[in-house]
């Protein structure tokens, strides 16, 4: 079965995700755990929480990942900064214990500047303060598009963080379709051989989740700009065929394409589905 859903907004609560999630056909969700540009995160509310664990029981939906803000860098050169990082990861690790057994997701970061053997030192060092080996979330290093000086637009920078982890039994991957296209792996026409490059420096063990998104860029641009499925540069078909490879097809996975209403998510799950059923 595809397990597949989008991004929802958090504000009204985990119910309120479930059943949007459930209203578009979809089985899995994706939300911010707070503002996406920081800020504090909204309490949680226990009797909320309950009811989204008995609707979603009723409903099939077993996984879902939360989002870390965009300004978390914990590789950055400023102190407030790293402190702030560190902040927002031991709160929203500790909260997503009240849904136990599930995914958080995290941009590794930008060394904006200090060389890029520099900031995997610094996000492995914040992750080894941050990480606890009783917790039961399974934190994700977002596979990145490589623009500036971002983190992980190499898979080898990647295996170099979870390979200085303490408790990197704790730590996966999030493969996302637009920014490894970016960063210059062909997942449109050289799928199985982008998956043997991930096998070979990561581990596809490591690989938890992927984000589903077409890119508006050719292949290698180190752009980042997300196009709704079959409007892009890697095409509905090579991204149908992710869903549906043997090694990813039991994988959740994430929409993040532009869309003004959740119709658009419904159209996107709805032609992948059909997609799986025919394949």
């Amino acid at each position: 079965m595809l397990t597949i859903g989008c991004h929802l907004s958090s504000a009204k609560g985990y119910l309120r995700m479930a059943k949007d999630a459930a209203s578009i056909g979809a089985n899995t969700f994706q939300f911010f755990t707070r503002n996406p540009r920081g800020g504090r995160a909204k309490a949680i509310d226990p009797a909320d929480v309950a009811a989204f664990h008995a609707f979603a029981a009723e409903h099939g939906i077993s996984r879902i990942l939360a989002h870390a803000p965009y300004t978390l860098n914990p590789a950055s050169d400023k102190a407030r900064t790293c402190e702030f990082a560190l902040q927002v990861l031991v709160e929203d690790l500790a909260r997503m214990e009240e849904t136990p057994h599930q995914l958080y997701n995290m941009h590794p970061g930008s060394h904006v500047g200090q060389g890029v053997e520099a900031g995997i030192e610094k996000v492995a060092a914040a992750l080894n303060e941050v990480l606890r080996p009783d917790q039961t979330t399974t934190l994700l290093l977002e596979t990145m598009a490589g623009k500036g000086s971002e983190i992980g637009g190499r898979f080898e920078e990647l295996a170099a963080i979870i390979e200085r982890l303490d408790a990197a039994e704790r730590v996966g991957v999030c493969l996302d379709t637009c920014h490894v296209w970016d960063a210059g792996y062909d997942i449109a026409g050289d799928l199985n051989g982008v998956l043997a490059e991930f096998d070979r420096v990561i581990g596809l063990d490591r690989l938890r989740a992927i984000h589903l998104n077409d890119s508006m860029n050719p292949c290698g641009a180190r752009k980042d700009r997300h196009a709704r499925l079959g409007e892009g540069c890697i095409g509905f078909d090579a991204l149908a065929a992710v869903t549906s490879h043997p090694r990813l097809r039991d994988l959740p996975f994430y929409l993040e394409t532009p869309q003004d209403d959740l119709s658009g998510y419904a159209g996107e799950i709805a032609r992948l589905r059909a997609a799986r059923t025919e394949g």
